[in-house]
């Protein structure tokens, strides 16, 4: 059986998906695409033998279509997610599963009254070796129960459409999801501190951030966010636990030796950092589908991480801690 996919955005992660879909993931076929540059859609439409189609609702009521994948820009997901709902397809929905928490609720409360799984959410990182590694630790009890998590976010620089609450919106919320995921348990409240700015930044931007979080049942984690960095991506978690700890490898690479130096490279950005997780993710996310069953992150994942980014969006302006206040997790999501 061939799993065969719609996908709504055939920008730069939309066609990176297209990709993977229909060169290197077996059991799927990319059947139709969408996207508000009609253009676009024709030209990668042709390439892959699929049909352009001008809507994403129209993408997803077509029964030519098993299952959808949306890429689109944040605000429109919400549409396409309750419309496969709607249709009872299968939908892979990039982060963020919606823009407003409440957005995402309605989500969770279609899909519940559907009455089985059919959203999962692009959190990718869940899909790295080495954050998989760190989680098989942590549940096997190896470093004993969880007191301290340290989070480390960089990027070399940013564009100037970035602004500060975008530090938590579009580049915390993968710490966020990770967080909650690898210690099993949820964002109680938030705080957001910022030191003296880096001069490597624009004026409207408060670069960098330090933002703590503590969950339910007491673990304290403390994240920096740091955009401007300059020397490349970088991405850190250790946990500390009552018997020891757990660090997330650096991504492997050679080291040089030379003129009395050692000397390694450090990635430049995610695209190269999580390739293999992408892959791993859609890979994973057919098979799921092929079964009938999705295991990957939730509607209520989805849900989970927009209330804690508002939350710690309002922490960052008004610089006190914020409660994070979920409503009551159905019983679809539980286990």
């Amino acid at each position: 059986m061939t799993v065969r996919v719609g996908v709504i955005g055939t920008g730069r992660i939309g066609s990176d998906h297209i990709r993977r879909l229909t060169g290197t993931i077996p059991g799927a076929e990319v059947v139709a695409v969408s996207d508000v540059d009609t253009e676009r859609a024709e030209l990668v439409a042709g390439e892959i033998g699929a049909t352009a189609i001008p809507g994403g609702t129209d993408l997803i009521a077509d029964d030519r279509v098993d299952a959808v994948v949306v890429t689109s820009i944040g605000p429109t997901h919400a549409e396409y997610v309750l419309a496969a709902i709607d249709s009872g397809k299968y939908v892979f929905c990039e982060k963020p599963l919606a823009t407003t928490a409440q957005d995402c609720l309605r989500i969770v409360r279609a899909e519940r009254e559907f009455g089985s799984r059919l959203v999962q959410v692009g959190f990718m990182r869940r899909y790295d070796a080495g954050y998989r590694a760190m989680k098989r630790v942590i549940d096997a009890g190896e470093i004993g129960t969880p007191l301290i998590m340290h989070c480390v976010h960089r990027n070399a620089s940013v564009p100037d459409s970035y602004h500060s609450a975008m530090a938590v919106q579009d580049t915390a919320v993968h710490e966020l999801d990770t967080i909650r995921w690898l210690l099993g348990t949820e964002i109680a409240r938030t705080q957001v501190h910022v030191p003296r700015s880096t001069a490597n930044r624009f004026p409207h931007l408060r670069d960098p951030q330090l933002m703590r979080f503590e969950t339910e049942d007491g673990v304290h984690i403390d994240l920096e966010v740091f955009v401007n960095c300059q020397y490349g991506y970088d991405i850190q978690c250790e946990t500390v636990g009552e018997l020891g700890t757990v660090r997330l490898p650096d991504p492997p690479d050679v080291a040089v030796r030379k003129a009395g130096q050692l000397r390694t490279g450090v990635l430049q950005d995610w695209t190269t950092r999580f390739v293999d997780a992408f892959d791993r993710e859609l890979r994973e996310w057919i098979e799921s589908v092929h079964a009938g069953r999705l295991c990957g992150p939730s509607a209520w994942d989805g849900y989970a991480v927009a209330v804690s980014s508002d939350a710690t969006v309002r922490a960052l302006e008004s610089g006190e801690i914020v409660e994070v206040r979920l409503t009551e997790k159905p019983e679809l999501y539980q286990g």
